[in-house]
């Protein structure tokens, strides 16, 4: 028998040791995370202060700026502090928190993005009947089963991940307490929680993508059946800010967790992950505004406003 003891705190190793590389990356990131919530709590204010944006599909927008700026609040300022401390260690429980509101706002960011492309959907195929189909009671429904399904996916790693014994080391070489890393140091077996990562992250992929794909295939089928250019123009102008943000969230996130776990390398993944929690939540806001006519013209209604 061997004597091992449990480990009770981790050490984030983050992007770095080098001392002066930190000091340009401090400054970095601190400036990507208060662009993040100037960007995504500014559109927030816009969606609520503007009557002309209280429509579902902006409503939509609002919460999935709320889930942006919590999700980047989350991973960067421990990030930050690690940065200009020594001391990188987080508490036990601490990167349970970190890794359970990690996966909720990441899961919930895949399904509101899928209920979006659904509401694009109903809006472009049936105008009048829009308001009727996409009642609020059927958006708020959709956005609190996108946070139930985002708790609920986050719920079952955090349980099956602490579960584990962490006897070997206690040195995350991540940014944050994310699955991956957590499962190279542990000295359990770790192929059931393989397992639940590659099926439930696979399957959220393949269902909310499938609908991605789905609504879409249907706008564009409603496109073509278009006698005029300005409404051709017009949805492609509502939907070109949507695709873009699926297209680089998606794509992040499959190379991240649908893969063997033969084929990790934690360095490539901590770059990876950089840009999916705290890359991705910065361009939201700027793909969402400089892609979209309304969200456009309420600024510019706001900007008259604030000079008269």
């Amino acid at each position: 028998m061997k004597n091992t003891t449990e480990a009770t705190t981790f050490i984030l190793k983050g992007l770095t040791d080098n001392t002066e590389l930190q000091i340009i990356l401090f400054f970095l990131f601190l400036a990507i995370y208060l662009f993040t919530l100037i960007g995504n709590v500014g559109l927030i204010v816009l969606v609520i202060g503007d009557p002309q944006l209280h429509t579902p599909m902006y409503c939509f927008l609002s919460v999935l700026s709320s889930v942006d700026a919590c999700y980047s609040s989350d991973i960067t300022p421990n990030m930050l502090v690690g940065f200009m401390s020594k001391n990188k260690i987080i508490s036990f429980h601490g990167c349970a928190v970190q890794m359970f509101l990690a996966v909720t706002f990441g899961t919930t960011e895949c399904f509101l993005l899928a209920a979006m492309a659904y509401d694009r959907y109903v809006a472009i195929h049936n105008p009048l009947m829009y308001a009727a189909s996409m009642s609020p009671r059927v958006y708020v429904s959709l956005i609190i089963a996108s946070y139930a399904g985002g708790i609920l996916h986050a719920v079952i790693h955090t349980v099956a991940t602490f579960s584990l014994s962490f006897c070997c080391s206690n040195e995350i070489r991540h940014i944050f307490c994310d699955i991956p890393p957590l499962l190279a140091i542990s000295c359990s077996d770790t192929y059931v929680n393989e397992l639940l990562l590659f099926f439930f992250v696979s399957s959220i992929e393949l269902v909310t993508i499938l609908v991605i794909l789905v609504s879409y295939a249907f706008i564009f089928l409603t496109i073509l059946k278009m006698n005029s250019a300005e409404g051709r123009r017009k949805v492609f102008s509502t939907c070109g800010a949507h695709l873009t943000a699926v297209s680089i969230f998606y794509g992040t996130i499959l190379f991240m967790y649908v893969r063997p776990s033969s084929s990790y390398s934690l360095e490539h993944d901590m770059i990876v992950s950089s840009f999916y929690t705290i890359g991705i939540p910065m361009l939201n806001p700027i793909i969402y505004s400089l892609r979209n006519k309304d969200v456009k013209e309420a600024m510019r209604r706001v900007l008259r406003k604030k000079s008269y």
